[in-house]
C-alpha cells in the first residue's frame, strides 16, 4: 500500500505546485519505509536522546500548542520515529495514557515521511494527494491535511518529527511553515542539548571511573615501593611513616627502608626521587633493590649511594633523587654506625635530654654526575637517643595559601628541629606521630608534598 512512497515524495511549492520528486537519501526497505529508520548510526543518536518512551514534558507542549496557535489547526505533534515504532512525546488534544498507549507502528502515520526524506513534507489534500492517497493514517487520525517538518541531531540525523494536522484540506500559508520550521529548530535545539549533556555525563562517569582505577593503582603501586610493616630490629625501636601530599593521587618518589645488610649491621635509607608517576616508580624500585643487593656487599653508605649513582646513569634513569643512608649495629652502650648523605637534608638525633644534633655533611644527589662527593659520618646512639631521618615535605611544609596569612613562614628545618625536641621521650612511633601531627597544624591540611619519616630509637635503660 505504501511502497511507491519510496520514489515519489515530493514537496509542495507555495501555490501547490510540485517542485520535484525527492527520493529517500538511502532508499527504501523491502516494506517500503525508509531504509534510513533502520541506519543504526540513527537508532544509536535516537536512544542516546533519551526521547524513546519518555513522558510528556510542558517544554515541548508549550511548542506544540503554539504550533496550533499560529497556524490555526487542530492538531499539533511531536513524535520521534524508531525503526518499528513512532513514539509520541507531545499530543496536548490527547490525555497522556501510558508508554503502551502513547505509540504505533511507524507506518501508521506521516511521521515517517519527513525522517525519510530529512526535510519538510508537506500535503494539503491527503485523500487527493497522489503520495499519500490512501494512506493507513489518514482515517484515524482524521488527515485532511499535513505539514510537518523533521526533527534534526547536530550531525544531520532525522529522529523525529514535529507537524501540525487539520481535518479538512487546507492550503499552509508561507507564514505558517516558517513559523513551524522555526519551533521544529527549537524542538532539535532542546534534543541536541540534552543528548551533548548525557554524552557529557558519560564521559564523565567514565573519566570517574578511570580516575579511580588510576587511583587504586597508584595507591597499589606506592604501597608496593613501601614496607607495609618495618622489620624489627634487635634492641631497637623502629617506627616509619608515610604522608602524602593533599590531593595527590600519582605515585611519588620518596621511600624508605630498613633491613639486615649482613650479620649484626642494619641499613636504614631514606629518598626521595624528584617527581612523580610511573618514571619516579621506576627510579624508585631500582634504587630500594639496588641499596638492598649492595648494602650487604659494603659497609660503608658512601660506597653503597655511589655504586647506586653508577647504576642509575647505566639504566638511564629519567629521574634524579636524594637520600640518606645510615648502616648500624647495636652496642652495649646503644647503637653506633656510619650515615652519608647524597643532596639530602641532615638527619637529625634527638638526645636521651631533648636535646637536637644534625647529622651528616651534604652531598650531592644521584643520577646526573658520573663523579659525586659523598662522605660518611660516624654516630652514636645512646639510652634515649632517637635518630630521625625524612624528606623535605617535612622542613619545607608550606601554610595554605587560602586559609593562612601571607606572610607565614615555611617550616624549615631549625622549626623542625625544634618539634623533634618537644618528643622527649617519645617512643619512635610517637616521635613520628607527633611531627606529622604538627606539620598538619602548620600546613591546615594542605600539604604540599609528600612525606616520609623514619626514626630508630634505643630503648632507654630501665
Amino acid at each position: 500500500m505504501i511502497g511507491w512512497l519510496a520514489s515519489s515524495c515530493g514537496e509542495q511549492g507555495r501555490e501547490g505546485e510540485s517542485v520535484g520528486v525527492v527520493e529517500y537519501p538511502e532508499g527504501a526497505r523491502a516494506d517500503g519505509l525508509p531504509a534510513v529508520l533502520s541506519d543504526p548510526e540513527r537508532l544509536a543518536v535516537l536512544e542516546a536522546s533519551g526521547m524513546i518512551g519518555s513522558a510528556p514534558e510542558q517544554v515541548f507542549d508549550d511548542l506544540t500548542r503554539l504550533a496550533v496557535s499560529v497556524t490555526g489547526s487542530a492538531i499539533s505533534a511531536i513524535t520521534f520515529v524508531g525503526e518499528a515504532r513512532t513514539y509520541w512525546k507531545s499530543v496536548p488534544h490527547l490525555p497522556y495514557g501510558g508508554l503502551e498507549h502513547w505509540q504505533n507502528g511507524v507506518g501508521e502515520s506521516f511521521c515517517y515521511l519527513a525522517v525519510g526524506a530529512n526535510g519538510p513534507f508537506i500535503v494539503e489534500d491527503a485523500a487527493k494527494d497522489p503520495r499519500t492517497a490512501g494512506h493507513q493514517a489518514i482515517g484515524p487520525w482524521g488527515v485532511g491535511a499535513w505539514a510537518g517538518f523533521p526533527i534534526v541531531t547536530t550531525d544531520g540525523h532525522a529522529i523525529g518529527t514535529m507537524c501540525v494536522i487539520d481535518a479538512s484540506p487546507r492550503k499552509w500559508q508561507p507564514r505558517e511553515l516558517e513559523t513551524l520550521a522555526v519551533l521544529v529548530r527549537a524542538v532539535s535545539n532542546e534534543i541536541n542539548l540534552r543528548i551533548s549533556l548525557n554524552s557529557a555525563q558519560s564521559a564523565l562517569a567514565t573519566a570517574q571511573s578511570a580516575l579511580a582505577t588510576s587511583q587504586d593503582l597508584a595507591r597499589s603501586l606506592q604501597e608496593s615501593l613501601l614496607p607495609p610493616v618495618l622489620r624489627p630490629v634487635p634492641g631497637m625501636d623502629a617506627s616509619a611513616r608515610y604522608l602524602a601530599a593533599t590531593g595527590d593521587i600519582e605515585v611519588v618518589g620518596d621511600f624508605y627502608d630498613l633491613f639486615n645488610a649482613r650479620g649484626p649491621w642494619w641499613t636504614a635509607v631514606l629518598g626521595d626521587v624528584c617527581g612523580k608517576g610511573i618514571e619516579a616508580a621506576k627510579v624508585t624500585a631500582l634504587a630500594r633493590y639496588t641499596l638492598r643487593a649492595d648494602a650487604g656487599e659494603h659497609l660503608s653508605p658512601a660506597e653503597v649511594l655511589d655504586r647506586l649513582n653508577a647504576a642509575m646513569l647505566a639504566q638511564r634513569a629519567p629521574r634524579f633523587l636524594t637520600a640518606v643512608q645510615a648502616t648500624f649495629r647495636t652496642t652495649p652502650a646503644g647503637a653506633a654506625g656510619r650515615l652519608c648523605l647524597a643532596g639530602h637534608p641532615p638527619a637529625l638525633i634527638r638526645r636521651a635530654n631533648g636535646r637536637v644534633q644534625p647529622a651528616g655533611v651534604p652531598g650531592t644527589f644521584l643520577g646526573v654526575m658520573p663523579t659525586v662527593r659523598l662522605t660518611d659520618v660516624r654516630f652514636r646512639l645512646a639510652p634515649g637517643d632517637l635518630l630521625f631521618l625524612y624528606t623535605d615535605g617535612a622542613c619545607e611544609a608550606r601554610p595554605n595559601p587560602r586559609n593562612s596569612p601571607p606572610l607565614r613562614p615555611i617550616f624549615d628545618e631549625e622549626a623542625l628541629a625544634g618539634a623533634l625536641a618537644d618528643t622527649r621521650g617519645m617512643d619512635a612511633a610517637d616521635t613520628n606521630a607527633y611531627i606529622a601531627e604538627v606539620l598538619a597544624g602548620h600546613h591546615g591540611g594542605w600539604a604540599s608534598d609528600d612525606t616520609a619519616l623514619l626514626s630508630l630509637r634505643v630503648p632507654p635503660n630501665p
